[in-house]
């Protein structure tokens, strides 16, 4: 167990992770902007959107990209940074770094290193959304965006439909009619459901109604901006509950049991044990090698 006590003076700086607003430039905090004013650099998703950003609150602190796809080199230059006792703050390109967002990756890097790491909080659209959508909003689990594969993406859906917490994803608007229609396919087309879009906006609209409802909006409706789904969790989930054929046998047993019924090597058959009970692989390896 480590502690960080994020007022103490370090001779190292420190990762501020900023949020910024997700439309309305007037949600932005006092704190935020002292933060990146004060900050000796500022790590930007998008410099061209950050710029916008500072330009409006004064703000002229030196700006680095980083983004998905330079998180490698830039993370590493970040690191240096912080080492060499430069403060800096990074912001995406609307709400809070790291949901959805490549920031997790420098996150987890700063913390690697030793280094602090200080949240500044801020607006995001996936809490914005649960708490007026009025399908109840706890628990709630935020997924972010679905594969786009469509195996992959029903695979998943298939796991989320026995979920009775109220579940959250983000969507593009071009890919907005064929998730719609895969999470009747999956869910039911009775479901209540939320989209919302253009959050905090001049624009801003919440669509309430059902899963089928939604399909049939998205079919006769242009589709424009980004959107949070708020999709009520399983309401039916103890009615639903059957009795598999492994649950009697320890992890162990499930796993020697594939491998002898299916001739598996033992990898496979904890790989596929692991999918099954929903269980992390390493969980499923020290259960069947230690046990």
């Amino acid at each position: 167990m480590t502690s960080q006590k994020s007022a103490e003076m370090t001779e190292a700086g420190k990762l501020f992770i900023v949020g910024t607003p997700i439309g309305n430039l007037e949600d932005m905090t006092y704190r935020a902007i002292r933060i990146l004013q004060e900050a000796d650099f500022i790590a930007a998703e998008d410099t061209r959107n950050t710029i916008k950003l500072c330009n409006h609150f004064d703000i002229h602190t030196p700006m680095i990209s980083y983004h998905e796809h330079n998180t490698r080199v830039a993370g590493e230059k970040i690191i240096e940074h912080l080492q060499n006792g430069k403060d800096v703050a990074i912001v995406s390109d609307a709400g809070m770094p790291c949901i959805s967002d490549p920031g997790a990756d420098l996150v987890e890097l700063a913390i690697e290193r030793g280094l602090a790491v200080v949240p500044v909080p801020g607006p995001n659209a996936a809490v914005t959304a649960l708490v007026a959508s009025g399908i109840t909003p706890q628990p709630f689990l935020f997924w972010g965006f679905l594969p786009r594969q469509k195996k992959e993406q029903k695979e998943q859906l298939a796991k989320l439909q026995r979920y009775e917490e109220t579940l959250l994803f983000y969507e593009a608007p071009h890919r907005l009619k064929q998730t719609l229609k895969a999470l009747v396919e999956q869910f039911g087309g009775e479901r209540k459901i939320v989209m919302a879009r253009e959050l905090t906006k001049r624009f801003e609209e919440l669509l309430r109604g059902t899963l089928e409802e939604a399909v049939e909006w998205a079919e006769t409706n242009e589709i424009k901006g980004e959107f949070c789904l708020v999709v009520e969790g399983n309401q039916h989930v103890q009615e639903e509950q059957v009795d598999f054929w492994w649950s009697d046998l320890t992890v162990k047993e499930h796993v020697e049991h594939i491998m002898e019924r299916r001739e598996m090597r033992s990898k496979d058959a904890i790989r596929e044990v692991a999918e099954t009970r929903e269980l992390s692989k390493r969980i499923v390896y020290q259960a069947y090698h230690v046990d």
